[in-house]
């Protein structure tokens, strides 16, 4: 995009809701959401999957996959590496849970994590990060707010 614009990241399974933790999303949809439009920028599948349907939840054996945070899966891979390097260049990322470790690496990457207990279509969490451009965006969003290449913009320079 041209303008001022966030590049955001969506934790999904189905590719039309926000319908999976950040530990066990399938994949993550990228968005360049400005003032009036919105623009598909790519979808990131993950090699480790969902291990349940929407919102992941126990497993089989009972384990929780919020104990994918851990630093090794068995395999001898950080399995949260991926998913935060899948998060370069987006400014949110909206996601139903995520643990407090991910959490950390999240904003770590300067990433601001927005989480949610409930289910939202992409399409509603656009159009409500919209709203919020269009009407008095609280300052955690204007501090994340990208330029027409993908830098981020100082709050003095921002047009809002």
């Amino acid at each position: 995009m041209e303008t001022a614009h966030l590049r955001i990241a969506i934790t999904t399974n189905s590719l039309l809701h926000m319908d999976a933790n950040f530990a066990a999303a399938k994949q993550m949809v990228v968005y360049d959401v400005d003032r009036e439009r919105s623009e598909f920028v790519d979808v990131v599948p993950f090699m480790r999957g969902a291990r349940k349907g929407p919102g992941g939840g126990p497993d089989a054996d009972g384990k929780c996959p919020m104990m994918d945070m851990e630093d090794d899966d068995g395999t001898g891979v950080d399995p949260t590496i991926e998913r935060v390097e899948a998060l370069k260049g987006c400014s949110v990322l909206f996601t139903m849970e995520m643990s407090d470790l991910a959490a950390m690496r999240v904003h770590q990457a300067k990433v601001f994590p927005v989480k949610s207990y409930q289910q939202r279509s992409i399409d509603e969490i656009i159009g409500q990060l919209q709203e919020l451009l269009n009407t008095s965006p609280p300052l955690w969003l204007r501090r994340v707010m990208c330029d027409g290449k993908g830098a981020r913009l100082p709050l003095e320079d921002q047009e809002l």
